[in-house]
């Protein structure tokens, strides 16, 4: 039997797009096969927002996923296996998975401020239905 990584990230963007927010995915930027811009890498991670708006030509196979995005205005063609992803979560809500063995679980690094809208730690640090626009700490949830 097959994994069920794949499946479970294809489902769990699309869940987070459907409900209007927007997906991101914790990446362990050391893992074999990733190719990401190195200069936005931190502690061997970099979180990568897959929306419709920052990326193109998205394919996500059984193996991996690709596309072409810009980060901090230069052009850039990402190559992530799926076993380098380490969680799928929604910026604005928080709500997501980590995989089992990510070392992640309760909580991910938050977009960081003045970023373009292309992959990486990207957007503002608020939420907009919270009070001040606190972000509050995320709950991830393990699975195999």
């Amino acid at each position: 039997m097959g994994s069920p990584r794949p499946y479970l990230i294809r489902a769990l963007i699309d869940w987070i797009v459907d409900n209007d927010w927007t997906p991101h995915l914790l990446i362990a930027a050391d893992a074999e096969g990733v190719a990401v811009p190195r200069d936005h890498v931190k502690d061997d991670r970099i979180v990568l927002n897959v929306s419709a708006r920052a990326v193109r030509g998205f394919v996500c196979s059984d193996e991996a996923m690709s596309f072409d995005s810009r980060f901090g205005g230069r052009a850039f063609h990402v190559v992530v296996p799926l076993e380098a992803v380490l969680a799928v979560y929604a910026r604005e809500s928080g709500a997501g998975l980590a995989f089992q063995g990510s070392n992640v679980a309760g909580s991910f690094p938050s977009p960081g401020p003045g970023t373009d809208t292309g992959p990486g730690p990207v957007g503002d640090t608020t939420h907009p239905d919270r009070p001040g626009g606190a972000r509050g700490k995320p709950k991830l949830t393990l699975v195999d």
